[in-house]
């Protein structure tokens, strides 16, 4: 089945029962990693998704490890196996590809369907329920430090939009974020990475759009290493089977899932750095402090009652 939103989804586990919800007061530093991770590497139906219902200094539930097991991503993602998601994909890709007459009539299927995976465009949106462009702050959120070392607080499970500035191309990528302060992140994408190479022929402040939570389909889709030239969007709508509703930022001039549970406006400057990190990493240890670009915050949009999703990572 299709998701409209992240909160659907949720449900969905609720009633496979895939999914606890944690009740007692727990703080957002350290305290909800530690419970995660022993939850996370449990046997079998024992490691399940949490819904962190009371986090100290904020208003907001914190649901993690959602798509730690295989059943959970291949319910998210709309199949009984993963590897029907693996046959999918190269069925797409293969119908890119040139070939004879009757091969190209066995594609059209395929790419009609993609056809009627474009995004949609709204005029409103449950994630502009809540708008806050006077002063926005990120102080609200209950963004976790996952690791004592860690250089600070991080979003990591987001959906970051950016456009090229020679092409107008979008793209979408799952960049990890450290909290500076209520209005600056360290925007940590690598200089392979799509968002690095928009920044890189971007002349002037570039907008970026953050999107928290909606549609799992789209979550997947700005991690998933896809081939230049498709749309992450596009190919979210092409694997839930209907276009993503899309509505337009309050402060940016850019796009963001209409079903987002919480978007963060504003700029990179091509020319500003700003040393971020150390950050504990998937491969067990931490990353070394780095320059990186430096996100301005100018815009807040939200739900009425989000449900801020992130996730952690560290030693398998």
């Amino acid at each position: 089945m299709a998701f409209t939103d992240l909160r659907e989804f949720v449900a969905r586990l609720e009633t496979l029962g895939r999914l606890r919800r944690v009740a007692v007061p727990v703080w957002r530093d350290l305290e909800i990693t530690e419970i995660v991770d022993r939850v996370s590497k449990a046997p079998g139906q024992a490691n399940v998704a949490l819904l962190f219902e009371q986090v100290e200094g904020a208003d907001m539930p914190v649901l993690v490890n959602a798509f730690g097991a295989e059943d959970r991503m291949a319910t998210a993602l709309g199949v009984t196996r993963l590897d029907e998601l693996g046959e999918r994909v190269a069925k797409l890709l293969d119908a890119r590809m040139p070939g004879s007459f009757g091969e190209r009539l066995r594609k059209l299927g395929t790419l009609i369907d993609v056809a009627r995976a474009a995004p949609r465009r709204v005029e409103s949106a449950p994630c502009q329920e809540v708008v806050e462009t006077v002063m926005p702050s990120l102080a609200g959120l209950p963004i976790l430090q996952c690791w004592p070392a860690d250089g600070g607080r991080y979003i990591t499970l987001p959906a970051v939009f950016t456009r090229d500035p020679v092409t107008g191309a979008r793209n979408v990528g799952m960049y990890r974020l450290q909290v500076f302060d209520d209005r600056t992140l360290g925007m940590h994408w690598q200089t392979h990475k799509g968002g690095a190479e928009h920044e890189h022929r971007a002349t002037a402040r570039m907008p970026v759009a953050i999107a928290l939570g909606g549609d799992p389909a789209m979550i997947y889709a700005a991690s998933a290493p896809l081939p230049p030239g498709i749309d992450e969007v596009v190919f979210a709508g092409w694997l839930r089977g209907s276009g993503i509703d899309m509505v337009r930022c309050r402060t940016i001039d850019l796009a963001v899932p209409a079903q987002a549970e919480i978007v963060l406006e504003g700029w990179v400057d091509p020319r500003e750095r700003r040393l971020e990190g150390p950050f504990g990493d998937h491969t067990g240890y931490y990353s070394l402090a780095r320059d990186y670009p430096v996100f301005h915050l100018t815009g807040l949009t939200r739900r009425a009652r989000p449900i801020y999703p992130t996730t952690i990572v560290g030693r398998p």
